[in-house]
Parts: structure tokens; sequence; C-alpha cells
């Protein structure tokens, strides 16, 4: 974890690199930090991406005593999402399904900042959640003839500690515990759970095909075509992200756009799309971009992607920006400087495209 007030000390392989005057790819394949003495990561021993404290590395190359880190835990803290995840006693899987809860989303600290940094949280964001946290159990079935009997932004997550409790756990299982209708409510949480955890799984060992992941993950055999369908849709996603943070980024810069994470939408037939809200100045509430049909205006600062069609959005107040799915942002940023760039519809080729991939 990054301990309290010490998040300009973090140090990533990069920039450990930097200090050491070598190309990243030499550090890597060297390792020096595993050489005995060198200072520990201060991520989690499971994290992705290793960070350590620069302090500490400064000291151990110089060859001078290398300082102690504060021990005791601190509400500043940061805390990557295994560590998120051992403080609410759930699985790593399970958190990135909580980690979507407004009250969390709303305090994710990216390290170093920007699109490719390593989400993190604030230790007491994390224990006020703990806290005000529902019980298992709670909501005592289903009666028939009933509709949820918990809030929907609670679903997921409660859907998930069943599926870490049991991978094979049947929609009839998820219904009567947790008060919710099989379908389509306990069937798509469930599918959409296993989806992500196959896409975890195979992002974690590529070499995995999507079947694989499911079998290792213990899934029935009876649920991995909509739990497969739902990983191939999450991994095309999880693609577009950095391109799609990074562009939101960009706009936010300029002074057009609200800052903030972008959060992608799955639509049917394996499209997914994303929006970025611009400000209240604008001439277009949002900017939305689709994977079938790249970025458009749209005057809905609410419901900004608007309804799952077969068809590309027109209207008035929509225009299509930009050459292909994914023009630069600066030539983005350009056309919704410019109101007479763009064109009602999306130019020939890209309409009825399916995925980008």
């Amino acid at each position: 974890m990054i301990r309290a007030g010490r998040l300009q000390y973090v140090q990533t392989m990069s920039d450990l690199a930097d200090a050491l005057g070598k190309k990243l790819v030499t550090v890597r394949n060297q390792k020096p930090y595993a050489a005995e003495g060198h200072p520990a990561p201060i991520s989690s021993p499971s994290a992705r991406n290793q960070l350590w404290d620069s302090e500490q590395t400064k000291a151990y190359y110089a060859g001078q005593p290398i300082p102690e880190l504060p021990q005791a835990d601190d509400d500043e803290d940061l805390l990557d999402r295994h560590e998120a995840a051992e403080l609410l006693g759930i699985a790593p899987v399970t958190w990135n399904t909580y980690k979507k809860d407004p009250d969390l989303a709303a305090g994710v600290v990216l390290v170093p900042a920007g699109p490719k940094g390593t989400e993190h949280w604030p230790r007491r964001q994390v224990l006020a959640y703990k806290n005000n946290r529902p019980g298992r159990g709670a909501g005592g079935g289903r009666r028939e003839g009933s509709g949820d009997m918990i809030p929907r932004d609670e679903i997921l997550p409660r859907i998930a500690e069943l599926l870490d409790t049991d991978p094979a756990v049947t929609v009839e299982t998820v219904s009567d515990t947790l008060g919710i209708t099989k379908f389509p409510t306990a069937q798509s949480g469930l599918a959409t759970l296993r989806g992500r955890r196959i896409a975890d799984l195979v992002e974690e060992q590529p070499d995995l095909d999507l079947k694989e992941a499911a079998l290792q993950l213990g899934y029935p055999a009876i649920t991995h075509r909509a739990a497969i369908a739902f990983a191939e849709r999450e991994l095309r996603a999880r693609g577009a992200r950095p391109y799609l943070q990074h562009t939101a980024d960009v706009l936010a810069a300029a002074g057009i756009a609200q800052q903030a994470q972008v959060e992608m939408r799955q639509l049917d037939g394996g499209a997914v799309a994303a929006a970025v809200l611009l400000d209240t100045d604008q001439s277009a509430a949002a900017a939305v971009w689709d994977s079938r049909y790249g970025w458009r205006t749209s005057t809905s600062r609410r419901h900004p992607i608007g309804k799952d069609t077969d068809t590309a959005p027109e209207g008035e107040g929509i225009r299509y920006l930009g050459n292909g799915l994914r023009p630069d942002p600066e030539e983005l940023l350009a056309a919704l400087r410019d109101g007479r760039k763009g064109s009602k519809r999306p130019k020939a080729g890209m309409e009825h495209s399916g995925s980008e991939d």
C-alpha cells in the first residue's frame, strides 16, 4: 500500500529504470529489484504493476541505510484492489464489481496519474463502504410474484459473494438467497460476473482461451455460452478503454469536458460504447464513442448513449466526428470546437461494421 503522505515518493518500474540510467526492458530482464536487501515493493504481492518508495530505493543504490516506512495504518493510506478486497474480506474479482459503487468510484486515485495508472482507494473510503454495506442474506428470499427486493446497485456485489463461495451456484439459489427474480436479474447477473472473471483470467494468462478459462474457474458447461459471450464483449471494452480515457483526458485538459473515469457500456450484438460529458458551455451535452460508428455528439446529459438499436442514431444535434473509429484526440477536439465539422450520419463503410476488431 501507499502509506499516507507518501504518494509523491511512489516509483514505478519505469521510474526505477530512469533513476538507474537504464532502459525499462533492461531492468525487467535483469531484475535488480529482486536482489537480496533491495527494498520491497510497496504494492501488494499480487499487484500486476509493482511500485516502490523512491526514498528507499535511492538510499539502497547509494549504499546508505534504507529509511523505514510508517507501520501504523492511517485513514489516508492508499490501497490497491487486492488490499481493498482483503479489508472487506472478499475476493479481488468481487472488488471489481464493488468499486463501481458511486461512493467508491468518486475517490479512486490513479497511481501514477493518467490512463495507465493503477487504481487505489483511501483506506477511510473503503472502511466507510464496509461499515455501510448491507449484511449477507438481507432480503430473506423473494416472495412469489414480487420484484427484486434489494437495491439495484447492490445486486451484483451480492451475487459476487455467492459466486466466490460456489462457482457453480445456480440461478435458483441466487434468486432465493437474495430475493431477486430468476429471469432476468439473477441469470443476467451471474453471466455478467462470470464473464468478467473469465476476462480477468485471460488477461492474467494470455495463453488461455475463453472456454479453458471458464473451465479453470469451475463454471458449469451450461453457463459457458452466456458467460463467454459477455467475456468477449468485456475484453473488447477493456481494449478500447485506454484510448477512450486518453481522449477524455485530452478533452478535459482543453477545458471542454469534465474530468472523469470513462465507463464502458456493452450493447447488443457485441458492440461497446462510452460517453464523455462536456462542459455546460459547449453546444453538445456529450461526446459518445461507439465501436460501430466512432465518435458522435449527443444532446442528452442523462442518457448520452441513448437506446441500443441496430441503426446509427441521427437527428438534431447529432454530428459524427473524426476519421475512422479511433481518430486522434486532437482531431476530435478540433471537430468539437468547430460546429461546421462532422456529418449527420456515419461515414460510408462504418455503419453496421460490427465491432472494430
